[in-house]
């Protein structure tokens, strides 16, 4: 049995996904037919459920990816190929306070607030209303817009923030704020980027040789699916080539690093012994 007001997945046997909070009262109209929200709460997580027409839909709890997957939009937004890097990176967890500009539809917002756990909080800027009530409005969605403070301004003046753990910009020219970022963050914070061309990486590197940020990593990841058929195991046919790099340093405060003497690029520590 599922509570009412909990978030429920259904698949339907072709792999159509439909996202949903639970309603008794609530219907779900597919393709297929008809579905009572009602008979979904009886039969709990982990169990299918038919429509009208004798269609079985399986219940699932929704995970993180499913989320975001689901999230209505007016922008690109990020992949959880990328998130999950990127939460990792950042060290974001329970408690963490995170900083981000350009909240787009919301996608990354809502990794960054699931992983700051009730304790956390999330300060994303957006400069279009628009873009920022529409995440707002996904957040509220899926129960998570409580951990998350929305502004809807440019972040030229500054984040008003300070001492934030982490920091993330999804921004066309992420170089012309490099300024706000050591006012916002405690000393060797993470910060991380997304930019869609090597022209703009480049960029954004001079800005960062240039200012008070060390130990800079850039890379993009890409993810090549399987048809899961085992006797016909091989590549899909097409595939997201590319969606974005990601650079990350870490804020080091201070009165910056001089050109000519640039910080050694980022490579992994030797295994313990």
């Amino acid at each position: 049995m599922i509570d009412y007001g909990q978030l429920v997945l259904l698949i339907s046997p072709k792999g159509k996904r439909y996202l949903h909070r639970l309603d008794p009262a609530a219907e779900v109209h597919t393709h297929e037919g008809r579905i009572l929200m009602s008979e979904v709460a009886e039969a709990g997580y982990g169990r299918s459920v038919a429509t009208h027409l004798g269609r079985p839909y399986l219940v699932l709890r929704p995970t993180l990816s499913d989320l975001i997957k689901g999230v209505k939009r007016q922008t690109q937004i990020m992949y959880p190929k990328e998130i999950g890097y990127i939460l990792l990176r950042l060290g974001i967890g329970p408690g963490s306070r995170v900083v981000e500009a350009g909240t787009g539809s919301g996608g990354l917002t809502m990794a960054l607030a699931w992983s700051v756990g009730q304790s956390g909080r999330v300060y994303t800027f957006e400069r279009r209303e628009e873009f920022s009530r529409l995440a707002k409005k996904n957040l509220d969605r899926v129960g998570l817009s409580e951990r998350v403070e929305f502004s809807c301004r440019d972040i030229i003046e500054g984040f008003g923030v300070s001492g934030a753990e982490a920091l993330f910009l999804d921004l066309r020219t992420p170089w012309d704020y490099l300024g706000q970022v050591p006012p916002a963050v405690m000393a060797g914070a993470v910060c991380g980027f997304l930019l869609p061309t090597t022209n703009q990486v480049s960029e954004l590197l001079r800005g960062l040789s240039a200012g008070p940020f060390a130990d800079p990593e850039v890379l993009e990841i890409l993810v090549r699916r399987y048809k899961p058929v085992p006797d016909r195991l091989r590549p899909e046919d097409r595939m997201v080539a590319h969606t974005g790099y990601l650079i990350f340093a870490r804020c080091m405060g201070g009165p910056g690093l001089h050109a000519q003497d640039p910080p050694e690029p980022r490579s992994d520590p030797e295994p313990a012994d």
